[in-house]
């Protein structure tokens, strides 16, 4: 990181230090006010999941656990073992021997790579107590039987928190990294992540950042593909990106982003946007920017949404004039394509010539880790406090993604930003994935009800718009694309799609994860599997993977190659918005840059 920053490097001499210490007594002292009664960086975490019930998963395990004595005993047996193990290892450290201790850091934590966790006695033992805490933890939730698959999964989320929360990297004197910084830099670097925790309580609710405030903009580094807004509703903007090829192909493309977070994970940044790389392949293409709701919006419903992507096809139809369009949608963007296919088979309208699934969940049997938050009675819960805000509000859903993976997303910037005084480095996806919208009450409580609790597209149960809908009378072709590291929807649970549609499904597995997979334009690094050996996709996802081919290079090729097979032949470049649609102003307009 770059030091020479004299607004957030503190002198070095030891009366800069105290003087840059005097001026931060003001600043201090309001962190202070904010944190009172903070027993640890996180503490707020508890209170802030509680709707969750994680607290009542935890007592049920502690419980079960206890009408489980042999394995509950010999676990506690074994921690006290590893606690000897460690300590006798711990003393020849004293000696300069350093023996092996009874547990290792797991390969690629990055957390204990420094070599002072194995040379030095303390740090050592620090790192072996978490380690024989955390398989102690892992036993007991073992020994817990009979617990149904949600209360199992919010106890095994609490636990582990609470164990990482309590990893010895998370604190100053426990780092040996930290405190050897803070040597190195005569102290600056404590001023420094000081200064960045102030900030942190003061302006991000606790949490540590994950990218420097203003090192991001939409319209100046995030969503840069030139085009035009042509149609604003209620519920969102559509943007007409401009050609930058001679000719297009016939059918245009809709993009249709997740209603949580900004469109523009679609249209990340030059070089690594999805958007400009369609359309530099010539295809028209199209993108709905969603309204971040407030309170006015609390009666939208999912039949709204519905009604809005089907304008936004008119639309389309009208200012390209061509019946049909191809569908691009992402995660819940991809559910509500899916609606929208099946709403439209059933009534006999063909417009859709084919849909390109990304990282989407239309099947909820498996559903992940967020499977363990949407059961019945977390609805309940969550539903009785949107209906006194009227949405969802965007923290409180950024949150719990970035709980999924704690140690990623929570502790790693508590370590680098808190203990060692590093400004967060600036990363597009992380920008965009701060950047939360709000969702409405009503249509969020009938999306989780009729997904999470009920799965009723799956089942054909769904009826939106007065129409049941059955995914099976969907006939024209789609591709479905996943993420090989995805938590959010795991990759075997989004293959299930490929049982549910009428027509050709072809289905692509991509390396990374939830958002990596999809901004994942061509590098050295880029892979993906494919599968042609097979007639059909099987129902076991592992029995297509058990013969499919991994291939060097980003999964857009892929796409682009099928996609090309389903847009018509070339033409001369539709205008930009018409008479019915004309230009309201240039892309990436106003909802989204709305808090």
């Amino acid at each position: 990181m770059n030091h020479a920053d004299t607004d957030t490097d503190p002198d070095p001499r030891p009366a800069g230090a105290l003087a840059r210490l005097a001026g931060l007594r003001t600043r201090l002292g309001q962190v202070a006010s904010v944190a009172r009664g903070a027993m640890a960086p996180m503490v707020g975490t508890a209170a802030s999941v509680d709707p969750l019930g994680l607290g009542e998963a935890l007592t049920h395990v502690a419980v079960s656990a206890a009408f489980n004595p042999d394995v509950t005993v010999a676990a506690a047996g074994r921690y006290i073992a590893g606690l000897v193990q460690a300590g006798i290892a711990t003393t020849a450290r004293l000696a300069r021997i350093t023996p092996a201790g009874p547990l290792a850091p797991e390969p690629g934590d990055k957390r204990f790579t420094d070599p002072a966790w194995n040379e030095k006695a303390y740090y050592f033992w620090a790192m072996q107590h978490y380690l024989l805490r955390r398989r102690l933890v892992d036993e007991i939730l073992g020994a817990a039987a009979g617990l149904d698959p949600v209360t199992r999964g919010k106890a095994d989320f609490a636990a582990r928190l609470g164990v990482e929360a309590l990893s010895p990297s998370n604190f100053l004197f426990s780092n040996p990294v930290a405190l050897r910084r803070a040597r190195e830099t005569r102290g600056r670097s404590l001023l420094a992540g000081l200064k960045l925790l102030g900030a942190d309580v003061l302006e991000n609710g606790g949490y540590p950042r994950h990218v420097p405030p203003a090192a991001f903009e939409v319209g100046r580094n995030l969503a840069m593909t030139p085009g035009k807004v042509v149609m604003r509703t209620r519920l969102f903007e559509l943007i007409q990106y401009a050609p930058q090829t001679e000719t297009v192909y016939e059918v245009p493309l809709l993009c249709s982003p997740a209603w949580i977070n900004k469109y523009y994970v679609m249209d990340l940044a030059p070089g690594r946007s999805f958007i400009e790389w369609a359309v530099q392949h010539g295809h028209t293409v199209f993108c709905l920017s969603y309204k971040n709701p407030d309170q006015s919006m609390r009666d939208v419903t999912m039949d709204d949404y519905l009604a809005g992507i089907k304008s936004a096809t008119d639309a389309i139809m009208a200012i390209t004039g061509s019946p049909q369009v191809n569908l691009a949608a992402l995660c819940l963007g991809g559910l509500l394509a899916s609606i929208l296919m099946a709403h439209l088979a059933a009534r006999g309208d063909g417009r859709i010539r084919s849909g390109t699934l990304l990282n989407t969940l239309t099947d909820y049997t498996s559903p992940g880790q967020l499977g363990s938050f949407t059961d019945k009675r977390s609805v309940d819960r969550l539903a009785a406090r949107m209906k006194k805000s009227g949405f969802l509000d965007a923290v409180d859903m950024a949150r719990t993604f970035n709980l999924l993976r704690p140690n990623d997303l929570v502790f790693n910037y508590v370590q680098s930003s808190w203990l060692l005084g590093e400004a967060p480095p600036s990363f597009d996806i992380l920008a965009w994935n701060g950047d939360a919208t709000r969702m409405p009450a009503a249509m969020h409580e009938a999306y989780l009800r009729s997904c999470y609790v009920n799965n009723q597209l799956a089942r054909g149960e769904m009826t939106v718009g007065g129409t049941r809908l059955n995914l099976k009378d969907v006939k024209n072709d789609v591709y479905v694309l996943s993420a090989k590291e995805d938590h959010i929807a795991p990759w075997r649970s989004s293959y299930l799609a490929t049982q549910l549609f009428g027509g050709k499904v072809r289905f692509v597995l991509s390396s990374a994860g939830h958002i990596a997979g999809i901004v994942n334009p061509p590098s050295p690094k880029a892979v993906h599997w494919t599968n042609d050996k097979l007639e059909a996709n099987p129902r076991d996802p592992e029995q297509w993977l058990a013969s499919a081919t991994q291939s060097k290079g980003t999964w857009w090729q892929d796409w682009s190659a099928w996609i090309a097979e389903r847009s018509g032949s070339k033409r001369t470049p539709p205008p930009l918005g018409n008479e019915q649609y004309p230009v309201l102003e240039d892309a990436p307009g106003d909802y989204v840059r709305e808090k």
